[in-house]
């Protein structure tokens, strides 16, 4: 389990390469609220935007999920304490006023630079301002 990393994935540098190059600038691996005990991938503060970039694995993924065979109880009920946890955290973000994206890993970069691309229009009505 070590050897799982909790930052700095292949997915994530995918997405933060292509965001970078085009000019946004945000947090990595941060908590979207102080004090929150849950951090998100990547965090637009100015925007109130929180991506986070979920393992299909560890989060459920209806495509690619399959249960383990060994200690099967035990990981059904982790995935669905993760799941749970997502939900809340969603809730929480979105009463606080924050715009909420989930994508999966096996997304590819484009897909998911352009979901927050779009949300970061959403935003501020035009995408020429990138903070």
């Amino acid at each position: 389990m070590r050897s799982n990393r909790g930052r700095d994935t292949k997915p994530e540098l995918a997405i933060r390469r292509l965001l970078h190059a085009a000019g946004y600038r945000y947090r990595v691996d941060t908590a979207p609220i102080p004090g929150m005990r849950r951090r998100a991938d990547i965090v637009f503060t100015r925007r109130r935007i929180a991506v986070f970039i979920d393992g299909c694995f560890w989060h459920g993924c209806p495509q690619h999920y399959t249960a383990p065979k060994t200690n099967a109880d035990f990981w059904a009920r982790k995935v669905e304490a993760n799941r749970a946890r997502d939900s809340d955290t969603d809730r929480t973000l979105r009463a606080a006023g924050w715009t909420v994206l989930r994508v999966w890993e096996h997304e590819s970069p484009a897909e998911m630079f352009a979901a927050v691309r779009s949300a970061m229009e959403d935003t501020t009505g035009s995408g020429t301002d990138r903070s």
